[in-house]
């Protein structure tokens, strides 16, 4: 199984290719495009209640996220409660506050209904505070729990030997192998007669009067319904300017002691880092995750991975690392997801994207809104997460900075190119975004000498990349596209890959 970086996950051993013959006559019901637990588990439950369906994967299932989180599965989220409570009132926070158990329960359904073995367990969660300010950011965090009926219990102890200053204990969490999850949901949906198309990649869409036409890389797929699970949808949209694009990293370490914490951590550091244990072909691993940063805005990747180590091993008995990897995710502005129909469509275009560092939760709790949305069923979310929802104060003051931000990317980047005389200008194993002959280009060398030339803009909205040494990736500071060093899409918005320049230098 292959992922979005250079890098391994610790799920990737869960190989599992999945394909279709598709009759590109055919209209299907629904088109979904994404390959992640969001598409998957929309696609299973739409072609439940009898829908006609087809996922189309731009690379293989779990390429994206899904194949890249540590999958916690929480009921209190990245958006606390009190902030809730402020910017959409009560009786919205305590809908909210739902959300978690009602994904964990649809989860906990399938694995049932279709016998499932993807190490799910029921786990207790610890959240901490390190100093006096987190302390006083946790004691908010159960004000605003306490309004929402939510239970979170204040403790003296918790099972990772960090130095705290309060705690608090939150019953009823879990944790899973999401890629083993999903590589069900797609043996379920392809047994119901489901369609998986592979590496093919979505291009645009043509929203005609009785159905959809999606352009893709292996033909015009038609449907009369569209669901973008992908993040943000691909192309030019509203969702690309409400949306920050952030990367998380994560480590899995074995331990010297194997004092492997039972259950599930998460301090009140900016930014956060947390904790779990997962057991891979009879070893067990802690997994950690932190140091979450906006795609395309850490001088050196690389030491990202360093800093979560380091600060690891000042807790842990560490013994080896054996996985480290990365993965995107998207803050919205106002702190809810985007779940629902597409702004700007007909009615028949649906998105999936906002989730946060909640992704396991929000991507399985889309398949429920956008299946009862397609069905004209009501749902009880629909309305909170609408992707069409106008809040002029929540968020506001967020995404003013997000936009200066891109803005000032895409200013910088184009005057403040290095220069450079020839390709030969570049060391082994250095990658630069430089000024050549009047033009613009993001270049790399390899350890071999071989020059990877590509034109620098993002072919999204034309921001400059920036180069990713830990995963290999161009990555665009603006609305969070990726490339590899062949200029391939890793990661929508854009939709086309960087333009190749041929080049005969090779030193």
């Amino acid at each position: 199984m292959n992922r979005d970086g250079a890098r391994k996950s610790i799920w990737q051993e869960e190989i599992k290719s999945f394909s279709s013959d598709p009759d590109f006559e055919t209209v299907y019901d629904v088109a979904i495009v994404g390959g992640g637990i969001a598409g998957v588990s929309t696609a299973l439950k739409l072609q439940q209640e009898g829908k006609k369906c087809i996922i189309l994967e731009a690379s293989n299932i779990g390429f994206g996220t899904t194949g890249g989180t540590t999958a916690h599965l929480n009921d209190f989220f990245d958006t606390t409660f009190s902030q809730a409570v402020s910017d959409f009132g009560l009786d919205n926070a305590k809908i909210f506050a739902k959300a978690g158990q009602d994904a964990i329960q649809l989860i906990k359904n399938n694995i049932q209904q279709f016998n499932i073995d993807c190490d799910f367990e029921h786990k207790s969660a610890y959240l901490f505070a390190l100093d006096e300010k987190q302390d006083k950011q946790l004691k908010d965090i159960v004000e605003g729990a306490s309004k929402v009926n939510h239970t979170l219990h204040f403790t003296r102890e918790i099972p990772f030997h960090v130095p705290f200053v309060n705690a608090v204990l939150i019953p009823n969490q879990a944790q899973f192998h999401p890629v083993k999850y999903i590589k069900a949901l797609c043996e379920v949906f392809f047994n119901l007669g489901g369609e998986i198309l592979e590496d093919c990649l979505y291009e645009n869409h043509e929203e005609q009067e009785d159905f959809i036409i999606a352009t893709t890389s292996k033909g015009k797929i038609r449907s009369r319904n569209l669901v973008y699970a992908t993040h943000i949808p691909p192309g030019k949209n509203v969702l690309s300017f409400v949306n920050a694009p952030y990367r998380s990293y994560a480590i899995a370490f074995s331990l010297k002691n194997k004092n492997y914490p039972a259950e599930l951590g998460y301090d009140l550091v900016d930014p956060y880092h947390y904790y779990r244990t997962q057991t891979i072909g009879g070893e067990t691993f802690l997994i950690a995750g932190g140091e979450d940063h906006k795609t395309g805005h850490a001088e050196d990747t690389g030491e990202c991975f360093s800093k979560l180590e380091n600060y690891v091993r000042k807790y842990f008995e560490v013994d080896l690392v054996y996985f480290s990897w990365s993965s995107q995710y998207y803050e919205p502005i106002d702190g809810f997801p985007y779940i629902g129909k597409s702004p700007g469509s007909n009615g028949s275009v649906f998105v999936a994207t906002g989730f946060r560092g909640n992704g396991m939760i929000f991507g399985t709790l889309s398949s429920q809104i956008i299946t009862d949305l397609i069905l004209g069923r009501e749902n009880k979310y629909a309305d909170l997460f609408n992707p069409s929802r106008i809040k002029p104060v929540a968020g506001m003051a967020d995404f003013i900075k997000e936009t200066a931000a891109t803005a000032f990317d895409f200013i910088k980047d184009k005057l403040l190119k290095e220069k450079i005389e020839s390709l030969g200008g570049i060391t082994e194993g250095e990658a630069k975004v430089v000024k050549y002959e009047g033009n613009s280009y993001a270049l790399y060398k390899e350890s071999n000498g071989k020059v990877h030339l590509l034109k620098s803009s993002c072919t999204h909205a034309h921001c400059d990349v920036r180069w990713n040494s830990a995963e290999l990736s161009w990555d665009c500071p603006c609305h969070g596209s990726r490339f590899n060093v062949n200029g391939k899409i890793l990661t929508a918005p854009a939709v086309k890959g960087l333009q190749r320049v041929d080049s005969d230098e090779n030193s």
